[in-house]
């Protein structure tokens, strides 16, 4: 009965998300691309870089909108919603162009690797982020494993 409403919880949370994301996006000239295409600054894939190829400052403002509600602002993981990033071997095995196609499609709550019971939304709950949105993402966690 817990585990269902703490589903329930975070389900709600997620979608508040995702309702006040869509509501605050401003269309107007963001600097982002309009265009889901792979960026020309094609993230490493070698899983040990600390930098992901994307700029780890913008990623970190990115991680915050679109990933802190599960992951916590700093990356170390909410209870019950999201893992710690920080620490996390599935993260550090994972390339950085891997760990941004798994961003792509996130999780969901019925798959066997899912430790959480709590699905992770597709682009953490934001459609709106580019590959190189997510390569700015990887950059930052990459900034901050320890």
């Amino acid at each position: 009965m817990r585990t269902t409403k703490l589903r329930m919880v975070a389900v709600g949370a997620a979608l508040a998300f995702v309702l006040t994301t869509a509501a605050c996006s401003d269309d107007s000239d963001s600097g982002t691309p309009d265009t889901d295409a792979p960026s020309t600054d094609a993230p490493s894939t070698d899983g040990g870089d600390n930098g992901g190829g994307g700029d780890a400052e913008a990623g970190k403002t990115l991680f915050t909108a679109s990933c802190s509600s599960c992951h916590g602002p700093e990356g170390l993981g909410v209870e019950g919603l999201g893992k710690d990033l920080t620490t996390s071997e599935f993260v550090k095995g994972l390339s950085n162009e891997e760990l941004i196609a798994f961003i792509e499609v996130g999780r969901s709550a019925e798959d066997p690797a899912n430790t959480t019971g709590v699905a992770m939304p597709p682009k953490g709950g934001n459609p709106a982020l580019t590959t190189e949105d997510l390569a700015n993402a990887v950059a930052f966690i990459r900034s901050i494993e320890k």
